[in-house]
């Protein structure tokens, strides 16, 4: 493990005299509700337009699109770097003031750390893969009293054998008292661990309670699945972060659906707690109130987002509410203690599925105020025109799809249309809330995917079996991918069985570590790879595994690569949480090359969130294409102001003070752009000439 303390001590001594000044970000989300507000006004909407770059700090650590949402404590900025090591920054000039290497180098999405203090000790958790780390907020090094030598392994304790587990960390846990309470990110398909809730204790790292997220026989929930999936069923994990209401002692937890993810028929039945949000109490875990989202998902509908905890008003009457963000674009709002609905629902029924041996829910909840903010059914007006040649392209392709809306279940080799898609409407970056007006700021894609099974039959190879069952999930049956999000593997003849393999076992960006596959079929799986054939002959009694299988992603684009429907391709959006209408909503982002053909105005795919200030401001990266960072009137949704960055943000930014100067950080990373793959790690800091108004 390797440390560098690059300032002397005085940088600290002036940073602490600063104190009295300072207004911190010292959470993800801005702290335990996760509102992303803040209540500096020193830059407002008078003079956003003078915002200059302050300062900007690369990580210098390769490529790695990490969206680290950084946290600011007594003037210092902790962020993490492409490869997962941890950086403390001054928060006012940029320059590092120590680094921790784990010496496990980390390439998936790490969005961010965790900071705790009694009043006397600090200390900032960091993962890395399926580690946690307990690092001294003041000098970086590791704090070897806390679980095994400074660091717990969140493998550990799933009732799996633990170098078979899949599990890294993508985005942080939470803080309530002296308990890290902690999700994961899991495999797609089987095998995958369950998705438990864990709370750790701070100082030692030992467990301290754990919430099953598929019951044990005798737990509540335990009869929505069949006897004994808990041994063998995966996921319903939290990997979108939580929130914590600290006087209330509640966390609410939102998780994604079990493995595997669009045939469930070894699963059947609703099963909770997956799709659900769910209210644990902080102190020990117990369940408070949940609600469940999808019944027995089969369409990877997980909450992408942390939940954002607000105050509402209610026939004169102020309630202290939970807001939840979803892919389908439907906003929930519930009140915090009870989980009562505070917008109308309703029990809807969905057709059947005609794949055999499955069964979709007969019925799901659909939330009937506010509006959803994407839209919902794909039809031929809302077919992209950006040509006529496009035009009708995809409405003839439409044609071939099988297209009703949500909650639509997948047929066997024709193509269902996901609308929005597979990483919409919300996504990781979560929601703002401004305590003032009452508006939640939520962006949104709102591009289509489609998607279908296939008959699990398996190829020729044993190598090829294996593909198919675990990776073309993601990549696809013919290996072509669905670029940036998941790389075609169609050219991998030029890698090494041992670069091959440390991808496999280690994962890499989205995709998870695989560590349960043995050396004789990882040797056949390569084999495989390599060869990039597809076209093996088929046996059908060779198949293995479920009976149908998912054939890959597909972003329903046009022969060009644009998305396939009308514009807005992504959205930013002002609801009010006391009426449930909307205040506005304009479009997020734009492709360069459109834009200058006249384009403009269009959207596109963003991920990352906003942050509201008391100065009447939006602040939001998150656009794929266009590399900006913008601010926009709380109020109206006017542009008041945006700046070129050297990579796409998509993460979200932070805002903070030192001796009374505000500043705006974003952290650039790049990724999700197929047409400039490069990927770096910069932070960008943003605040007025020089300090003025008010605090």
């Amino acid at each position: 493990m390797l440390f560098t303390n690059l300032l002397p001590r005085c940088a600290f001594a002036i940073c602490l005299l600063c104190q009295a000044a300072d207004v911190n970000w010292p959470g993800y989300g801005g702290g335990q509700e996760g509102t992303r507000y803040s209540p500096l006004r020193q830059i407002d909407k008078s003079n956003v337009g003078k915002l200059v770059e302050a300062w900007r700090y690369d990580t210098a650590d390769g490529m790695g699109a990490s969206q680290t949402q950084p946290i600011v404590v007594d003037g210092v900025l902790y962020g993490m770097t492409p490869k997962h090591k941890t950086v403390a920054i001054n928060a006012a000039t940029g320059e590092k003031i120590w680094q921790f290497d784990s010496g496990i180098a980390g390439n998936a999405p790490n969005r961010g750390l965790v900071y705790w203090t009694d009043g006397k000790e600090r200390r900032i958790f960091s993962a890395v893969r399926n580690y946690v780390y307990a690092l001294d907020a003041k000098t970086g090094r590791i704090v070897n009293s806390f679980g095994d030598d400074g660091r717990i392994d969140l493998r550990v304790g799933l009732r799996r054998e633990v170098a078979s587990v899949s599990l890294v960390l993508t985005t942080p846990g939470v803080i309530y008292k002296d308990l890290l309470i902690m999700g994961g990110r899991l495999p797609e398909s089987l095998p995958a661990a369950p998705g438990d809730i864990r709370a750790y204790d701070v100082r030692t790292g030992k467990v301290r309670w754990q919430f099953h997220t598929i019951p044990h026989p005798g737990e509540p929930g335990y009869e929505t699945w069949p006897k004994g999936a808990w041994n063998y069923s995966g996921a319903a994990n939290n990997w979108a972060g939580m929130a914590v209401d600290p006087k209330r002692g509640i966390v609410f937890v939102p998780t994604g659906s079990a493995s595997s993810d669009f045939y469930g028929a070894d699963r059947l039945g609703d099963n909770l707690y997956a799709n659900s949000l769910i209210a644990l109490n902080a102190a020990d875990g117990k369940r408070i109130w949940h609600f469940q989202a999808i019944k027995h998902d089969i369409w990877d509908r997980d909450f992408p987002s942390p939940p954002t905890l607000v105050t509402v008003r209610r026939n004169g009457k102020t309630i202290d509410a939970v807001a939840q963000t979803s892919k389908q674009g439907w906003l929930y709002l519930f009140e915090r203690a009870t989980g009562v609905p505070l917008f109308p629902m309703e029990s809807r029924q969905f057709p059947a599925s005609d794949v055999p041996g499955e069964l979709a829910a007969e019925t799901q909840m659909v939330p009937l105020k506010p509006e959803p903010f994407a839209r919902q059914l794909l039809t031929e007006d809302l077919l992209s025109n950006r040509t006529a040649a496009v035009k009708e392209w995809a409405k003839e392709k439409l044609k071939t799809f099988k297209n009703g809306g949500q909650f639509v279940p997948f047929a066997v080799d024709r193509e269902t249309v996901i609308f929005p898609g597979f990483d919409g409407g919300a996504e990781y970056g979560g929601s703002a809330f401004d305590p003032d007006s009452g508006l939640l700021y939520v962006n949104a894609n709102d591009v289509a995917w489609t998607a279908s099974l296939t008959l699990n039959t398996a190829g020729a190879s044993a190598g090829k079996k294996l593909y198919l069952t675990q990776c073309a999930i993601c990549h696809g049956d013919q290996l072509q991918g669905a670029p940036p999000q998941f790389p075609p593997l169609q050219n991998l003849a030029g890698k090494t069985a041992r670069q091959l393999t440390k991808v496999i076992q280690e994962g890499s960006g989205r995709m998870p570590p695989f560590p349960a596959i043995r050396d004789a079929d990882l040797a056949g799986l390569l084999k495989f790879l390599q060869s990039g054939e597809t076209k093996e002959g088929v046996n059908k009694d060779e198949a293995e595994g479920p009976k149908y299988r998912f054939i890959g992603y597909h972003k329903f684009l046009d022969p060009d690569g644009y998305p396939a429907v009308a514009p807005p391709w992504g959205t930013l959006n002002a609801i009010n949480l006391n009426t449930g209408e909307y205040a506005w909503k304009v479009p997020l982002g734009e492709y360069p090359e459109l834009a200058a053909q006249g384009m403009k105005d269009t959207g596109s795919e963003n991920y990352g969130g906003p942050v509201v200030t008391a100065g009447g401001l939006v602040f939001i990266g998150a656009t794929n294409f266009d590399k900006k960072f913008r601010a926009f009137d709380k109020a109206t949704g006017k542009l008041l102001w945006e700046a070129q960055l050297p990579f796409s943000a998509n993460a979200t930014p932070v805002t903070y003070t030192v001796a009374g100067r505000q500043y705006v950080v974003i952290y650039a990373s790049g990724g999700k752009d197929r047409r400039t793959p490069q990927t770096g790690g910069v932070y960008v800091a943003f605040a007025l000439p020089q300090a003025v108004g008010k605090k």
